[in-house]
């Protein structure tokens, strides 16, 4: 602590100072100085090297008034253009591709697709996995089609299986045939028109035969007999028709 004294002379007085006064520094001086140096130029290399860490991270993402790298911001929306990869479910109201280049999703495992109402419940689901492609409820789509070599498969294993369309229903193999196969009931209805099998020949190789005619006037042959309520069967052929004869098939 420094003290101060103040004298009062006269003029023409003259006063010795003492040799021995103490004069005291005010400030930072020794290793305190040395150290306070030393940490405002570590201070200053951390804001150097930050400010670069932070330029390199805007130039690597690509960040711009835009968006950042592939991913823009625009009036519609956001813009995502190339490959990329989320670790997380997305939630959109529309995702589109641009008019010249497809929309490819691809995943490790499963691919699935919810449809959810207001409230949150799944209204509709679509899963594609190894097994193929699993539509819950209801699908709308103009064309369903396999790859060139594999076959294509509809099936429901626990539901039935139904294909409306207003204008017709066109099923096509070009190279391979068509199986339908159920472990209940067929139905081909038409409900304005009638149903057509264009082919050059129809086999029906499970229907019920009814009773033999007499022996040697078949030569083999059966005709194609319909019951009331639409059921077939085979009778044997003869001159005329044999199918009132051998009607006890029908319910």
């Amino acid at each position: 602590m420094v003290r101060e004294q103040y004298t009062t002379t006269t003029e023409g007085t003259h006063i010795e100072r003492p040799e021995n006064q103490h004069i005291y520094k005010i400030g930072i001086y020794g290793w305190r100085k040395r150290c306070l140096y030393l940490f405002v130029l570590l201070l200053l290399i951390i804001l150097v090297v930050n400010f670069a860490l932070t330029i390199w991270i805007l130039k690597v993402m690509r960040f711009s008034p835009t968006g950042m790298g592939h991913l823009q911001v625009t009036k519609d929306g956001l813009r995502l253009e190339g490959e990329s990869e989320f670790l997380f479910p997305l939630y959109a109201k529309e995702i589109h591709s641009r008019m010249d280049s497809p929309l490819l999703l691809q995943s490790t495992q499963n691919v699935t697709v919810n449809a959810r109402n207001s409230e949150g419940e799944v209204r509709g689901r679509l899963k594609v996995g190894p097994e193929g492609a699993l539509f819950e409820h209801s699908v709308e789509t103009p064309l369903v089609r396999a790859d060139p070599f594999p076959d294509l498969r509809l099936e429901s294993p626990t539901r039935s299986l139904s294909m409306d369309a207003p204008r017709g229903v066109h099923i096509k193999a070009h190279a391979g045939e068509i199986e339908a196969l159920s472990q209940e009931d067929i139905i081909f209805h038409s409900s304005d028109g009638m149903l057509v099998l264009d082919a050059a020949s129809v086999r029906v190789p499970r229907l019920v035969l009814g009773a033999q005619g007499p022996a040697g006037s078949a030569q083999g042959l059966h005709e194609v007999c319909v019951c009331a309520d639409g059921t077939l069967y085979l009778s044997a052929a003869g001159a005329d028709s044999t199918c009132r004869e051998h009607s006890r098939v029908c319910p």
